[in-house]
């Protein structure tokens, strides 16, 4: 951001004091060795002019011993002897160019002379008449005055003087020196094209070069060009200029870089592991068939020669029980033993004291819930996403307290797109005018508040002038400059060479960062940004809120703009600093109504569900009154509430502590919650209804006892699993999981404890109200006509009215034909075959799953910065900065000093600023796109005596006299004390024309001094990134900036790490994917773990945890196909998924290792061993699984479609959708069956075994619930 100096006039004056005429007509008749083309000055066009060459064909002369000094001491010994071409005067003049060029290539010693040689060759070489002609003049004062002239340089001296200069870098701008002394030129033509050019601050006149010439008199002298990588090291560059010289950088391995064709290896690993064992399955079939067929075939020819007569002591042993019966379990298991009793118990209590336990829970979660007065919501997204304990935390905070904040910036695009069909050019005469008053009006906004302006809080790097990169800066903001028809000549000239359209804060602005949508002219440019850059300061400082004041100030200007610009067939897009935060925060009051249907509607489900099972539609028609007392809407208005009561008694829980919520928070706990809750009620009454019916004689509470003590267990094994599985997030250092986890833990927990104690309470209570026919919601009214019995018998039923309910459909569809069905074995076979193909599809998927969050993803979808992103995307060009910082640097040592620097040949070959070189030569994988802007180089550059302008002590170069003189191989470079007190003078030092290598504007904050110390306590190397067109790119861009860090440090010795605004967001994307391994990984290890305690198999347990994973993989899978990316958003529903699947699991699991006597009885001679428990499994709780889990989920889900927020139709919606179908139809068709095959033995079920009364009861069940017709099992 250095104001330099017009590097384009120095040249045309370089060339104007070394042009002659070619035209063999009046101005250079004679072409000979020895013989003059020009010579002296003659005066000016005008008053402001540059001086121009007189025209004199003359002889060349012997100089005097003066000029023959000052001629040596600028150009080379090579000019201590012979005649010249030229005066004092002009050699004067030419050391004055000469000062500006050489702070510019004086680090590549091979351009330098290049440069030096070929001016000092045009401007004194006594041959000149063989190689410059001039062509045009004007007289003034009786003198003639060279306009135009032709000259001519060889081929092999253009591309040689081209090739030594073309990777030179000026580091105080992070750009090439050619940009600045040939105007950005592609090639030596272009560069010559450029430096003869006449125009204002370039050529004062016009110098053409032609290739072919038909003076047969003239040809070009046979110079010799340098090499940047000459075999004279004293004209050899450094590696930073010259690529030739650099070391090979070791070549770098992709991530994921390992394919079989093109498929990742581990996509073919899951798809050829997969295929083999479905062949080799598919042999070991057709062997088995083929096996039994012989045999068959084998055994009937050995009954003809017996005989076939049945025996008569064949029928003694007809059993009067079943065939699985035998195959019950005999054992008990204590753990289960103890869980139910302590169930049994505890539904006794919450049964049998309902009114002190409903009071006692309300007084509690009011407690807990008064938390919610200290309650803090966490906005801020560095603070989300990135642990404060992280490296990207601890780096940015060092920079912002080295540095200062990074900048903050406004941007806008104006785009001409709204005709779909052709896209037209952004820019026209008036709609440049137009543009420049609007940037006119900016400048005079005010904020609201504190009253300040554009000017009190930009960036002013060298003065006054604000840094607003923008079209108008090439005309110069002035209206005045903007022609009709010339302003697309000047947007072109300005194009090609930015140099000479300098804006007022100095900085050359390339096309590119303020055009788009083009490939050649710039004219044609479909799309035009401007950046305003502004100061930034320490969070809550009154100068950060004086910024903020006024960028909302500027955003309602420019959402005000934008029907400015539509009313011009333009569409302007925006984002302002604050934008982002704001609109981020905008998401949850779009998802509150969609949280709010949801449990209206789950409300209403429940209601008629719960009310279902004991009230058919047939029933309902026989006698309407009933539905009075029978429905079940107060259940499920307290089943809602205790869900709202655990999710404020977490937050209010932790908010008493100090953790802060986040919007996930806010956002997906209630629906978690919600899931879960809902989910056992509906399990808790399905048995409490079958007690009713087994047990209808007992009382209230000794039924609600053994309900309990039946499914407590389950809900015990679901509650821990979740419970753990969400509370291993809190071992993450993101907050935004980590206080999710540590909330959603609580919430689920304390779900449970209120199931069943509160909810069991209001349960008894509500059951006393049914048994004595009273109404629902008003339980004051008696409903008499609700007393009839409607179970075929008729009459009056005292108290309990109705005992034996219809057995619902889905029941019946379970145990009759899905159950018997699914546990076929040709069924098994496929079922086996066809969860492991989508599993190994899952597997094949994992590399498939991208990583990131798009911004545009987290934002309402009618938010102003949704187009700003996409224009961002579609036509900037330029990539964000990056900064390689080192920290504890002690750049007063030599040593020290060598690992950092790149211009000098005592510099280490893998110093910082060659690695950093040498990265941004392979683009492609380094995503470094600019030259570095190495302090240090520049820092001993300004200190050069040559450059008069810069180090000045009394009026002379600092290091004038400086023993040993100023070298490049550093010798003589200040160290220790004196290190310290000229840094301090550099970064002090005004950038100037005269002067652009000082450090004030490059460098003023760049480098932290120790003065304590006399080390640098900070230092950063700035340079920018590629274009990153999406998250990919920036997050391998982080990667890769990792990567390099990494390697100079280990190179090096030294502290360094990189730093860019965007890496703190991108920080999680490191280390997601091992997160997520491990966060699983202990997830479903504590699955197995628990389920191992509670279930008392290791055969279940492995199984139940086998069908978790094989769930999540698949989950993982169907994100790839769904386009959901990993992200901290996925990583916590995957969490969720795993708890929750485990439920989906669990209440299967359990049912088929304590096996429920009266349904397994019904099993009768269909199944044997373990196909008759995961029938009883199925039949027993298969239905509550489906209606009570997967519907719930279902009904939750599906709200999810209608959200207006992407955030949550991607990540929650989706994710929910793939885990109820995956989770549903592993627990409810894949688990049975693989239970069936390998789970482990069974244990005795304390509710099921009671002596007589028990066996009576489940007579009572098996009479009053017909088995119906028996299916033939002969089939399965």
């Amino acid at each position: 951001m250095t104001k330099l100096p017009s590097l384009v006039a120095s040249s045309g004056l370089l060339l104007a004091a070394t042009i002659g005429s070619a035209t063999a007509d009046v101005y250079t008749p004679k072409h000979e060795a020895g013989r003059c083309a020009i010579r002296g000055h003659c005066g000016s066009k005008s008053f402001f002019g540059s001086q121009l060459p007189c025209v004199d064909n003359g002889l060349a002369e012997e100089p005097d011993a003066k000029l023959r000094q000052q001629l040596t001491d600028l150009c080379g010994p090579k000019w201590a002897q012979g005649p010249v071409c030229c005066d004092a005067e002009q050699v004067d003049a030419l050391k004055s160019n000469f000062a500006t060029a050489n702070q510019i290539i004086a680090t590549c010693p091979a351009c330098k002379d290049n440069f030096y040689n070929m001016f000092c060759t045009f401007t004194c070489s006594p041959d000149q008449s063989l190689f410059i002609n001039v062509t045009k003049t004007v007289v003034k004062n009786k003198k003639k005055l060279v306009t135009e002239l032709d000259q001519l340089i060889s081929e092999e001296y253009g591309s040689g003087f081209y090739n030594s200069c073309k990777d030179v870098k000026f580091g105080p701008t992070n750009s090439r020196a050619m940009d600045l002394i040939g105007g950005g030129a592609k090639n030596y033509t272009q560069l010559l094209k450029f430096l003869g050019q006449e125009r204002f601050g370039g050529s004062p006149f016009q110098i053409n070069f032609p290739v072919d010439y038909p003076e047969k008199d003239m040809d070009p002298l046979p110079m010799k060009p340098k090499n940047c990588n000459d075999e004279d090291p004293n004209f050899r560059c450094a590696c930073i200029d010259c690529p030739t010289v650099c070391p090979k950088l070791p070549d770098i391995e992709q991530a994921g870089s390992c394919h079989v064709g093109a498929l990742p290896c581990l996509s073919f690993a899951s798809i050829f592991t997969y295929s083999m064992l479905l062949f080799l399955c598919a042999a070991a079939v057709i062997s088995h068939v083929a096996w039994r067929r012989h045999a068959k075939r084998r055994s009937e020819r050995l009954r003809l020669l017996t005989d076939a007569a049945p025996s008569d002591d064949e029928d003694e042993g007809d059993l009067t029980e079943n065939g699985a019966m035998f195959d019950r379990p005999q054992n008990t298991y204590i753990v289960n033993t103890w869980c139910d009793a302590a169930f049994s118990r505890l539904g006794h209590m919450a049964a049998r004291f309902p009114a002190l336990t409903i009071v006692g829970s309300t007084l509690v979660v009011l407690l807990l819930s008064s938390g919610l007065f200290n309650f803090q919501l966490e906005k801020d997204p560095a603070r989300l996403w990135v642990s404060p304990t992280s490296e990207a935390a601890q780096e940015k905070a060092f920079f912002d307290d080295s540095f200062g904040p990074f900048y903050r910036t406004e941007k806008i695009f104006l785009v001409n797109d709204l005709n779909s069909s052709a896209h037209g050019p952004v820019l026209s005469y008036e709609t440049l005018l137009w543009w420049m008053d609007v940037e006119s009006s900016i400048r005079q906004l005010e904020g609201s508040e504190h009253k300040k302006t554009l000017q009190n809080l930009c960036l002013k790097p060298t003065g006054d002038a604000c840094v607003v990169q923008s079209v108008s800066a090439y005309f110069q903001d002035d209206p005045d400059q903007v022609s009709r028809g010339g302003w697309k000549d000047k947007l072109r000239e300005c194009a090609d060479s930015p140099v000479g359209c300098r804006p007022e804060y100095g900085q050359p602005l390339e096309p590119n960062m303020i055009l788009g949508g083009y490939s050649t002219d710039p004219t044609e440019a479909t799309a035009m940004t401007v950046t305003w850059v502004l100061n930034n300061y320490p969070e809550g400082s009154d100068e950060e809120k004086e910024a903020m004041d006024w960028e909302e100030v500027m955003k309602n200007r420019l959402l005000a703009l934008q029907d400015e610009a539509k009313e011009r067939g333009l569409r302007l897009s925006f984002s302002t600093e604050i934008s982002l935060e704001e609109e981020l925060n905008k998401s949850t009051n779009t998802d509150a109504k969609i949280i709010v249907i949801s449990y209206i509607i789950m409300f209403l489900y429940a209601s008629i569900a719960l009310g279902s099972t004991t009230l058919s539609f047939r029933d309902f028609l026989r006698n309407p009154a009933i539905s009075l007392v029978e429905s079940k809407f107060t259940l499920g208005v307290v089943g809602i509430v205790i869900v709202l009561m655990s999710i404020t008694s977490s937050i209010g829980l932790f908010s008493w502590i100090g953790l802060k919520a986040t919007l996930i928070i806010v956002d997906v706990i209630p629906f978690i919650v919600l899931a879960v809750g809902v989910d056992n009620i509906f399990l808790i009454v399905h048995e409490f209804e079958r007690v009713n019916i087994s047990h209808p004689d007992d009382m209230v509470e000794v039924r609600i006892s053994r309900a309990l003590g039946r499914m407590g267990p389950s809900i015990l094994f679901s509650a821990i699993t979740e419970t753990i599985c969400f509370a291993l997030g809190a071992f993450v250092g993101m907050p935004a999981v980590r206080n999710f986890a540590v909330y959603a833990a609580g919430a689920v927990f304390i779900n449970a404890i209120l199931q069943v104690t509160m909810f069991v309470s209001v349960l008894t209570l509500n059951q006393i109200r049914v048994e004595d026919s009273r109404a629902d919601c008003f339980p004051c009214v008696q409903v008499k006509s609700a007393r009839i019995h409607l179970n075929e018998n008729g009459g009056s039923s005292g108290a309990r009215y109705y005992e034996a309910p219809a057995e619902s459909w889905l029941q019946q569809f379970i145990r009759k034909t899905y159950a018997p069905r699914l546990l076929g074995k040709k069924t098994k076979v496929a079922v086996v075959a066809i969860f492991l193909g989508v599993f190994a599809a899952g597997v094949a998927l994992l590399p498939e799953v991208e990583l990131g969050l798009d911004q545009r993803v987290a934002i309402p979808d009618d938010s102003y910065l949704i187009p700003y992103f996409n224009d961002l995307y579609e036509y900037f060009d330029a990539g964000p900065p990056v900064f390689f910082v080192t920290r504890e640097f002690n750049g007063t040592d030599r040593s020290q000093q060598q690992k950092i620097c790149s211009r000098f040949t005592s510099c280490e070959q893998m110093s910082l600023t060659n690695i950093l070189e040498q990265e941004r030569k392979r683009e492609e994988v380094s995503y470094i796109a600019s030259p570095t802007a190495g302090w240090i180089d520049d820092f001993f550059q300004w200190l050069n005596p040559d450059n008069e302008a810069c180090c000045i002590d009394q009026h002379k170069p600092c290091f004038a006299k400086r023993d040993p003189k100023w070298n490049i191989t550093l010798a003589g470079m200040p160290e220790g004390d004196e290190f310290v007190h000229y840094l301090k003078r550099f970064l002090t030092a005004p950038t100037n024309e005269d002067c652009p290598l000082a450090g004030q504007a490059s460098y003023g904050s760049a480098v932290v001094i120790d003065s304590e110390r006399d080390t640098i306590r900070a230092s950063h190397f700035r340079t920018m990134h590629s274009p990153l067109r999406s998250q990919d790119d920036f997050i391998k861009a982080y990667a890769s900036a990792r990567r390099i860090a990494r390697d100079v440090s280990k190179s090096t010795g030294l502290e360094v790490f990189p730093y860019s605004v965007f890496y703190i967001f991108f920080d999680q994307y490191a280390t997601i994917v091992q997160l997520t391994t491990a966060l699983l990984g202990s997830a479903v290890g504590i699955v197995f773990l628990v389920s191992s305690i509670l279930l008392g198999s290791v055969l279940t347990a492995a199984v139940v945890t086998v069908t978790v994973v094989m769930a999540l993989v698949d989950i993982v899978g169907a994100m790839a196909l769904m386009g959901v990316s990993l992200n901290a958003v996925s990583l916590v529903n995957l969490i969720i998924c795993v708890g929750i699947a485990v439920e989906f699991c669990a209440h299967i699991a359990r049912a088929f290792m304590f096996p429920s006597r009266t349904f397994m009885e019904r099993a009768k001679n269909r199944f044997r061993g373990r196909d008759a428990r995961a029938w009883t499994a199925l039949a027993n709780v298969g239905g509550s699984v489906f209606s009570g889990i997967t519907v719930t989920k279902i009904v939750g889900v599906t709200v999810l479609a209608f959200t207006r927020s992407k955030i949550f139709e991607i990540y929650y919606f989706r994710v929910w959708v793939a885990l109820v179908g995956f989770a549903a139809t592993h627990a409810l068709v894949f688990l049975p069956v693989a239970l069936s095959l390998v789970g482990g033995e069974g244990y005795v079920d304390p509710e099921s075994e009671g002596g007589l009364e028990e066996d009576l009861a489940s007579r009572r069940y098996r009479a009053l619930v017909p088995d119906g017709d028996e299916e033939d099992d002969s089939d399965l």
